[in-house]
């Protein structure tokens, strides 16, 4: 890992394309919130957000992201690992990381105000 400068790709789905009667703006706002902490440690982070609404090729958009350039960690957001609906999501997005992003760590953070400490973990 790069102790220089390192670099996070934070996986999750895109509240505003999750289907369901709720307001998305509040985890919108708190993903916002949650990203200018790696600024401040010096960490390079990049958000990849899939829908739920079907309007994504999941393994093209996540598989463009991991390749895009070397992560030293990559976590996966809460919205894909807290539903037993979405466990076949979540396992598309482990295999993927895996498979296109081998180096990179694998970090899970518990909310999106946990993401920094989440993948810090992995390279601090």
């Amino acid at each position: 890992m790069s102790a220089a400068s390192p670099r996070v790709l934070a996986i999750g789905l895109d509240p505003r394309r999750v289907p369901g009667p709720w307001d998305p703006e509040s985890v919108v706002r708190a993903i916002e919130a949650g990203l200018p902490e790696f600024a401040t440690h010096g960490v390079g982070a990049e958000t990849c957000l899939i829908g739920l609404d079907g309007s994504d090729d999941v393994e093209a958009v996540v598989g463009d992201a991991l390749r895009a350039r070397r992560w030293e960690c990559v976590t996966a957001g809460g919205g894909l690992r807290h539903s037993d609906e979405r466990v076949e999501l979540l396992e598309l997005v482990i295999h993927l990381i895996r498979r296109r992003a081998s180096d990179a760590a694998i970090a899970f953070n518990s909310s999106p105000s946990t993401l920094y400490e989440a993948a810090a973990r992995w390279f601090a």
